[in-house]
Parts: structure tokens; sequence; C-alpha cells
């Protein structure tokens, strides 16, 4: 059975087969996975993978409510903890993006409306051959690192954007001898034929893992 070059060990194995590109639309997955990619700038994505339910514990299982009302001595207490990356500037773009986060959902009607209209609300299907042809970086996720940005999001830059959005289902980015390459294509059509909850509308509005 064939698998994306960077799944190699257990963990990344499972996450591999089981999420990574699978189209998600729950906004504290969705929030769970935006911080968690900017955790791992500089570093790599077992490293962040063996520390999950550890962040989850920390950050009470990313509920934005509870986040925002982080004190300074909460940031204390989590820089001490050693089930998650101890960088203060990380810890903090965590709690400043949570506030982000329920700032945007005010103006639209859910983070998931928000984020997939830069795919123009459909994954979009890449048939890449090797790991090597993958991009770090693409139009759409400068343009979704911009906005963040100007929004008050932090570790938002475009390549963590794009491995966001190859994590969370917005790109297909399995190359093509990989096993779930299909799989992951029949979740769309499933999606389109109505076999998933419909999403609520908008009121308008380091490198990627490839192969």
């Amino acid at each position: 059975m064939r698998r994306c070059e960077w799944a190699r060990g257990g963990l990344e194995i499972r996450y591999h087969d089981r999420e990574w590109g699978v189209p998600l639309h729950n906004d504290r997955k969705l929030l769970e996975l935006l911080i968690l990619e900017g955790a791992q700038a500089g570093l790599s994505w077992s490293t962040i993978l063996h520390r999950r339910r550890g962040y989850r514990r920390a950050f009470d299982r990313f509920d934005a409510a509870k986040i925002v009302r982080y004190t300074a001595p909460t940031v204390r207490r989590l820089l001490a903890d050693p089930g998650i990356i101890r960088n203060r500037a990380k810890i903090e773009g965590a709690i400043a993006n949570a506030r982000a986060f329920l700032a945007l959902r005010r103006e639209h009607a859910s983070f998931d409306a928000y984020l997939w209209q830069f795919v123009g609300g459909r994954p979009r299907q890449n048939a890449w051959r090797s790991a090597r042809q993958v991009p770090a970086e693409t139009e759409a996720s400068r343009a979704l690192s911009r906005d963040l940005k100007k929004r008050g999001f932090r570790f938002v830059g475009p390549t963590i954007c794009y491995a966001f959005m190859q994590a969370a289902g917005l790109v297909n980015d399995h190359t093509v001898g990989c096993f779930r390459w299909r799989q992951v294509q029949r979740l769309e059509r499933s999606a389109a034929d109505g076999d998933r909850t419909e999403r609520p509308r908008a009121r308008r509005r380091p490198a990627s893992r490839g192969g």
C-alpha cells in the first residue's frame, strides 16, 4: 500500500490515513489545526503530532471562548508544560488567534464559511506525481495569509496557511500513487451529493506536507 512520502512513523501514518486532506468543516477542529500548524513553525510535524494530546489538554480542547480568558499566570503555566511547545511567542499567538477567531465568527456565519471561500467552496483536486511537485505556497494561501494577518492572527504566513489548507482538505495534495488520493476525491463527490451536513453560508464577505 503506497502512501505519501512524508508519512513514515506510526503517528504520521495514522494521521495521513485518517485525517490529512479530508475536508473539514468543524470550527473548533479548524482552530485546532491552525494553532498546531503555527506551533510547528521551525519544527517537524511529527513533533507536533506527539504533543497533540498535550495541546488539547493544555488549551481546553481548543475552546476559543476559554482560551481568550487566559491570563499571565496561565501563560506561565503553559510555559512550564512539557506536553506542548514551550515557546512564549507561539503560546501568546494561540491566544491571539482564539481572539481573532471569535471576532471573525461574529462577522461571518462561521470560521468554516469564511475559510472555504478561498477555494470557492470546493476542495481543489491536484494530481501531483511526486512530492517534489507540491508547492510550499499558492496564490490562495497567500491571499488567506494576508487576510488572516489583517484580522490579527499570528503564525499564519503563506507556507503555514498552505499546510493548514492541505490538512483541512481545502486541497487534495495526496500524490496520485498514494492510496488516499482517490479516496479523498470520492469524499468530495459524496459531499456534493448531499451525504455530508450542509455548511452555513457566509454573510459575505515550514514546507508543506506534499505527497
